[in-house]
């Protein structure tokens, strides 16, 4: 497994949940199937269609997601990625705060998840971007075009947020990063 194959993984539970909501979203621009193809995928992630059908190879592989019966797409299996994140992603993909930049921010210190937890901390928690407002550390994304995903869905960017909290290891933020992506994940 692959540091992309999370974010792939966390993009196809975005899409899926834009569903079952019937928000229109990317869909409108790319037509009804369009978001689910590798082509789709490239221009939502910026991430090649190689890396896009290398990462397909490797979920279908290893059992985090299954080919649906009827739409022959990759369907993650939502428990299977919450456990791994939880249990495992820190130690495969950790993640240290780094030097000061410009960036967007995550973690907890992301817009959406700024107001759920008070840090006693002056500096936030960054993934380096030139086009980034804010300046803060600096903590590497799962992959390098996290940033742009993330600016591209905000349901993403929010998953990918709780997850650096989760990466961080912060004991408080850590817990509350896992109750949340339990609720968006598994639906408790």
């Amino acid at each position: 497994m692959k540091s992309q194959d999370v974010v792939v993984l966390l993009k196809l539970v975005s899409l899926q949940q834009e569903e079952e909501t019937g928000a229109d979203g990317i869909r409108s621009h790319l037509g009804a199937e369009a978001p689910y193809s590798v082509r789709g995928l490239e221009s939502q992630l910026g991430t090649s269609k190689t890396e896009i059908g290398a990462s397909f190879k490797r979920i279908l592989s290893n059992g985090m997601a299954i080919k649906d019966r009827t739409t022959g797409r990759p369907k993650p299996n939502r428990r299977n990625l919450y456990d791994f994140i939880v249990h495992g992603l820190k130690f495969v993909f950790p993640a240290s705060p780094g030097a000061m930049t410009r960036g967007l921010p995550t973690a907890f210190c992301a817009p959406m998840l700024k107001s759920a937890l008070l840090s006693a901390g002056n500096y936030i928690y960054v993934w380096p971007d030139p086009g980034g407002r804010d300046i803060g550390q600096s903590v590497s994304p799962l992959f390098k075009s996290v940033p742009e995903a993330a600016r591209n869905d905000v349901r993403l960017y929010e998953d990918l947020a709780l997850v650096d909290a989760i990466r961080l290891g912060n004991q408080r933020e850590a817990g509350l990063a896992k109750e949340r992506l339990s609720k968006r994940l598994l639906g408790t």
